[in-house]
């Protein structure tokens, strides 16, 4: 599997990470151990997860994903020094309860306290790279189109956050920070005060990116260009529709039955369960087909072998999953094709944004 150094890091991660959100909910614990083995046979470096995992969120299972890591990595003496490891701290919340007594700020001890509970969970003495998972400031994520300032807050800067975060690097307890789910605001500023203090460079931001979702391209990917910072691309299979589960009959298909979006009713208010990203992930999926490709291959390859990606984050529940989407890096896209799928893009432009 091909490397690639995320911003200026110095963090050599594989073009393709195993997402782990899966794991507690839908793939338990010895499942989980199997699939991080085979993914690391097969040249994957790069692990990424969270302090809210397993999804769908519960007060229950918050940690339980990093504390399924942490064991595999006690189990397997010298494994945590052959992966790059990434999590996420929480942002403010969104309805969850559980997470800060559902505070709607992210302080720097909340940070720090954070980083230091998902070390025990994970049973390492260091997190690669660190991020916060959304923004703390308002911003439309989500499914959210629209910026709305009456929704602004006062909460902690991106300066104290910055400062929380150089601490944790100076204190040995992370390699590297980044963030997810940000705008070109929000990496611009991050930046600019980093250099003007001295404080830790964001290297990535890991955003929704795929055939349903290319908003990145929409000037953020210029942004993190100029400024050195990787895309971590999230949901490239847009939580399953563009495999052709669920082509036929929407969600209600037999086939349909172990994905999320049909499993679990909170995933149906999901962006990717619109129907009119279900219509367009058909119209993609039927493009693959019809150019002799699954639909999965042919997500996958573009994200694969976008100049914007950096890395590709998968999530999968079983062993000939994580073998189809790792078999699908090398597959390249004619440009008659690639053309086809901008002629579609044009038409329905981004509807899982």
């Amino acid at each position: 599997m091909e490397l690639t150094t995320l911003g200026r890091s110095g963090l050599q991660v594989s073009r393709v990470c195993l997402g782990t959100m899966t794991f507690g909910e839908q793939v338990d614990e010895a499942q989980a151990h199997a699939l991080l083995d085979h993914a690391l046979e097969r040249g994957v470096n790069f692990l990424d997860t969270a302090e809210m995992y397993s999804v769908p969120p519960r007060a229950e299972s918050f940690g339980r994903t990093e504390s399924i890591l942490g064991n595999w990595f006690a189990a397997r003496p010298g494994v945590r020094d052959r992966v790059v490891l990434a999590t996420k701290v929480s942002g403010p919340s969104r309805g969850y309860d559980w997470i800060r007594n559902a505070s709607p700020d992210l302080t720097p001890d909340n940070i720090v306290a954070a980083c230091h509970d998902s070390l025990r969970r994970l049973r390492t003495d260091r997190i690669d790279l660190y991020q916060i998972h959304w923004p703390v400031r308002h911003v439309p994520m989500f499914g959210g189109v629209y910026f709305d300032p009456r929704r602004d807050l006062p909460v902690t800067s991106i300066h104290d956050q910055l400062e929380a975060l150089g601490r944790l690097v100076r204190d040995g307890k992370v390699r590297a920070v980044g963030l997810s789910n940000e705008t070109p605001y929000g990496v611009a500023e991050f930046v600019r005060l980093a250099e003007q203090h001295g404080l830790p460079r964001i290297a990535s931001v890991q955003n929704p990116y795929s055939l349903l979702n290319r908003t990145h391209e929409n000037g953020l990917d210029e942004v993190m260009y100029r400024l050195d910072v990787s895309l971590l691309a999230y949901s490239p299979l847009a939580f399953g529709s563009l495999t052709g589960k669920y082509d036929e009959a929407g969600l209600a298909t037999p086939a349909a039955a172990s994905g999320r979006l049909a499993r679990y009713d909170t995933m149906k208010k999901q962006r990717w369960a619109r129907l009119e990203a279900l219509a367009a992930a058909r119209r993609y999926n039927t493009l693959a087909r019809d150019h002799g490709l699954t639909p999965t291959r042919m997500a996958l390859a573009f994200c694969y072998t976008k100049w914007q990606v950096a890395s590709t984050i998968i999530g999968v529940t079983d062993r000939r999953q994580l073998d189809e989407d790792l078999d699908a890096w090398g597959t390249t896209l004619s440009p008659e094709l690639l053309a086809e799928i901008d002629r579609i893009r044009w038409e329905l432009r981004d509807p899982a944004q």
